[in-house]
């Protein structure tokens, strides 16, 4: 069985519970990091797994793999779920552009105003810092509709891809945060799209933001 270690708030744990529930693979969620001390994540047995001392990790019968995104294309691909991960070049380069962009763009501009405005993190208190940041989220939001709008449906394409996941995430923490918003009726539309998925409810719009 699967286990998967990292507290289930995490956003990054998310991701890959959410794509756990949608192979139907079985797993356990060990949560290290939740604040337990016999589960902090300086521990010599967890830095053993991941000496970067974060989550998720994943352990496969065996086999340990560290990095959210990662984990994803290693899930998709060894149980040949070729609808979520394409093998075609030009297919799974699109679904992998996407993923990347949630990592590399998407998810620094928000997180100014989450660990501002959720966390309460000190250092995060600038107002123009925090209206800045949030513009520039904004921005990039704005960009997934603009690919939303083109494709009607899901964020590579006509069906529900690895991509969707760690987007999918992302724009339920977009909603949750407390901030001015654009009206964006492609994103509000996927977002409810989503929302159809049995995974998304227990680890995307759960709660949690």
């Amino acid at each position: 069985m699967l286990r998967v270690l990292g507290r289930p708030s995490s956003i990054n744990v998310r991701k890959v519970l959410w794509l756990c529930h949608e192979l139907g693979v079985p797993f356990v969620n060990d949560p290290w990091g939740d604040g337990d001390a016999s589960r902090k994540l300086d521990d010599p047995a967890f830095a053993a797994l991941n000496p970067n001392l974060m989550v998720p990790v994943l352990e496969d019968n065996g086999f340990v793999l560290w990095e959210s995104n990662s984990i994803l294309r290693y899930l998709a691909g060894s149980r040949e779920r070729t609808d979520l991960y394409p093998v075609a070049p030009r297919e799974r380069a699109r679904v992998d552009q996407w993923i990347d962009w949630q990592s590399s763009d998407l998810n620094p501009a928000w997180k100014y105003a989450f660990l501002s405005l959720v966390r309460r993190a000190p250092g995060y208190d600038d107002p123009q810092a925090l209206a800045t940041h949030a513009a520039r989220w904004n921005d990039f939001m704005r960009v997934l509709e603009q690919q939303l709008q083109g494709t009607q449906a899901f964020v590579s394409g006509e069906t529900f891809s690895l991509a969707d996941i760690p987007i999918g995430l992302s724009v339920h923490r977009w909603f949750s945060v407390p901030i001015e918003r654009p009206q964006l009726e492609a994103v509000s539309a996927y977002y409810d799209r989503l929302s159809e998925r049995e995974g998304f409810r227990l680890y995307g719009r759960n709660g949690t933001p």
